[in-house]
């Protein structure tokens, strides 16, 4: 192995030199301190790869100091040492930021295994927030746009003619199905790729900043049918400006109904409505939902500094089979939820939030629909996700499905709803 730094923060000085014998023998460059406080202020004056941490440093609690020590060194990689290892206090450690634990007493082979699974996990967490990074600044977001789907690669197709036109795009879709990605995966593939793209909202586009910012690029305005009727005006004279700039518009709402509503002016929609894409639903993209799941997987994992996660097969039937009403902001969440509540290395069913697969559930087989095989309870919690994705706020949904918001609060909770 090259060579690495460790601190070993452990108030028995036989343990500390025990462990400074082992690491050192593996290439290690070791410090050994008392307390907790010594910890810190060794972090201060220097950096390390890696900490071994006793659970109890004389009457106080080692678990306490780890935010602590993740606060002055965020990529360090932090493993408990104890004589008094239980599943809880494993869990705890993890939550805490920890990366795993070492039970006391330990052999040479097992510090060596424990201290070569961190760096490893470090590396890795290091190498995909260099990635990250370098997407971040590259303009990407969480949402990957790809995949391998007949309805995503259907939309591919089309978008890569709308990209090559410097016409107005309509970007339609349900919420949560990637309109803001698909806008930039517009911009880096139009001829104005050099040039900015600057997102306005429905409370800022009529901001004459935007217009000059985006100035030879690329404006994208984000739910345009919730735009005010001011709103909409200025967006009318900015089409009728003929500025250089490219406009591309999104929204979840049917602009149709809008207009008769009295909702939407009808002359706006005809001059945005040149060029339309029509995002698909997650639950229409069956072959893409566990690639995105394992992108999620590894973006958080690194964001949340937690070692990396592997999806169980019963997760992995449940991503697959479960029908998204969130789209892939609910995927997102799930996994972000799972990645920050679970102890680790591997994802449960249970740890998402969503419904097991069908066919684990009391035998039952086929899609969450009306009239399907599946349980009332299956029924209504698949009911109750597509209301409150399509509801602009919590009490329209408690609304459309005709209970109250505190009802509708007491269900989201038992069904593991965002």
């Amino acid at each position: 192995m090259t060579s690495w730094s460790a601190l070993v923060v452990d108030d028995d000085a036989g343990i500390r030199q025990s462990l400074r014998l082992c690491l050192e023998a593996d290439g290690a460059r070791v410090l050994g301190v008392g307390t907790a406080p010594a910890a810190l202020e060794a972090l201060d004056r220097a950096r390390f790869d890696l900490v071994l941490l006793d659970l109890w440093l004389g009457k106080e609690s080692g678990l306490e100091a780890i935010p602590e020590l993740l606060k002055r060194q965020p990529d360090l990689a932090i493993i408990v040492v104890t004589a008094f290892a239980t599943f809880e206090s494993a869990v705890e450690a993890m939550k805490r930021g920890a990366s795993d634990y070492l039970p006391k007493p330990f052999t040479p082979d097992q510090v060596r295994a424990a201290t070569r699974r961190a760096l490893e996990s470090l590396r890795l967490r290091q190498r995909l927030a260099d990635a990250e990074h370098q997407l971040e600044q590259a303009g990407a977001t969480d949402e990957r746009f790809d995949g391998e789907s007949p309805a995503f690669r259907s939309l591919l197709k089309h978008a890569t003619k709308a990209a090559a036109a410097d016409a107005p795009v309509l970007v339609r879709g349900e919420s949560g199905t990637g309109k803001t990605a698909l806008a930039r995966w517009l911009w880096k593939h139009s001829t104005r790729k050099d040039g900015p793209l600057i997102t306005a909202t429905a409370a800022t586009v009529d901001d004459p900043r935007k217009l000059e910012q985006a100035n030879g690029g690329t404006l994208f305005i984000d739910e345009v049918g919730d735009l005010t009727p001011e709103g909409q005006s200025a967006v009318l004279r900015f089409l009728d400006e003929r500025a250089d700039v490219r406009l591309i518009v999104a929204t979840s709402h049917n602009l149709e109904d809008d207009v008769r509503a009295g909702k939407f002016r009808e002359d706006l929609l005809f001059r945005l409505n040149v060029v339309t894409l029509q995002l698909p639903p997650l639950r229409e993209r069956a072959e893409d939902v566990l690639a995105l799941a394992h992108h999620f997987l590894a973006r958080t994992a690194a964001r949340q500094r937690r070692p990396v996660f592997e999806l169980a097969e019963s997760a992995r039937r449940a991503i697959g089979t479960y029908t998204w009403p969130g789209n892939l902001r609910e995927l997102r969440n799930a996994i972000e939820r799972a990645v920050i509540s679970s102890p680790g290395p591997r994802i449960e069913v249970d740890d998402l939030g969503i419904p097991p697969a069908p066919e684990a559930a009391s035998g039952q087989t086929g899609e969450v629909a009306l009239g399907a095989d599946v349980s009332i309870e299956l029924l209504e919690r698949e009911h109750i996700a597509r209301i409150i994705a399509r509801a602009p706020t919590m009490e329209a949904a408690a609304r459309t499905l005709g209970i109250d918001a505190s009802t509708l609060q007491r269900k989201r909770k038992r069904y593991g709803l965002t």
